[in-house]
């Protein structure tokens, strides 16, 4: 089939304009990596654009030296992993339980959720609350304050009700299966998707996060990497501070070179603690597009 002038037109149009968008995505994200390996004067002085100036490993030498770093990372991944696995807990059956039509009260649990998005009880209540229970200062206090999201819990239960057919359940209850039964060998496989979704979501919240930290934790053996990083960027920059404002020249001129390696290091820490986000977006992606009811009814 021969394609019109206007429809050559719009097709060059469309890729000229994703082309540009991807660069515009992409970019921040090229910038990061060759800052990270470009000389931290270079950097400081807006000479690196495209390429590397001054190659140089010097950021991840000094990253990789210093121990709350990794520490920071330990806690990270910790908190992660295992506040990843309770979001989940927490978030799937609640879904599933609210996807039923015939749950006892179901709108009124549905608007008691839904009002938490709106309503909480504030800072203050809330740091009151978690001193007196005891976890202020403790790990636990970073996996259970972010218990469950309301948002996210609404989108798996329309999940629920939407992809997965009632034919599946009745089929089920003819077999003699429970609910539980149902939940586990009918849902579960069939939401792996969504799922795998969430867990992505949450797990990027978990990774970033660092409010609770720094309102609940004190100790620095228990600090999230997000946290770590602050305070040694807040560190240089306080420092250079006092020197100026003392004007002792030799200690303007070390402080400025721990200005310099800091920023090198902010771009060097960033990719590290961005990597295994960006690796697991590829195995997570095609759960958005995969048509996993594709033949659950056939026959």
């Amino acid at each position: 089939m021969r394609r019109s002038k206007s429809d050559v037109v719009f097709d060059s149009f469309n890729i000229v304009f994703m082309c540009l968008l991807l660069a515009m995505w992409i970019y921040p994200l090229y910038f990061v990596v060759i800052a990270s390996f470009s000389d931290p004067y270079a950097v400081a002085s807006g000479k690196v654009t495209l390429f590397p100036v001054n190659f140089t490993v010097e950021a991840y030498t000094n990253v990789f030296q210093n121990n709350q770093i990794w520490v920071g990372y330990r806690n990270t991944i910790f908190y992660t992993v295992f506040g990843t696995s309770f979001n989940l807990l927490l978030t799937i059956p609640a879904a599933y339980a609210l996807s039923k039509k015939t749950l006892p009260f179901r709108a009124v649990v549905t608007w008691v959720y839904l009002f938490t998005m709106f309503f909480g009880g504030g800072l203050i209540p809330t740091y009151l609350l978690v001193r007196d229970i005891g976890l202020l200062n403790r790990p636990p206090v970073m996996i259970l304050l972010s218990g469950i999201s309301v948002y996210n819990m609404v989108v798996t239960r329309t999940f629920f009700s939407i992809t997965i057919p009632e034919e599946l359940y009745e089929a089920g209850k003819i077999d003699g299966a429970r609910e539980t039964g149902m939940f586990f060998r009918i849902a579960l496989p069939l939401a792996t998707p969504i799922i795998a979704v969430m867990a992505l979501y949450y797990g990027l919240g978990h990774w970033n996060s660092y409010f609770n930290a720094l309102i609940y934790i004190s100790s620095k053996k228990l600090e999230p990497l997000q946290l770590v990083l602050r305070r040694i960027l807040i560190l240089n920059e306080t420092a250079m501070a006092e020197a100026v404002k003392i004007g002792d020249s030799e200690k303007i001129a070390i402080m400025a070179r721990r200005q310099y390696m800091a920023e090198g290091m902010k771009y060097a820490v960033v990719f590290i603690a961005s990597f295994p986000m960006l690796c697991a977006y590829p195995f997570v992606q095609k759960y958005f597009v995969k048509g996993v009811m594709i033949g659950s009814l056939k026959g």
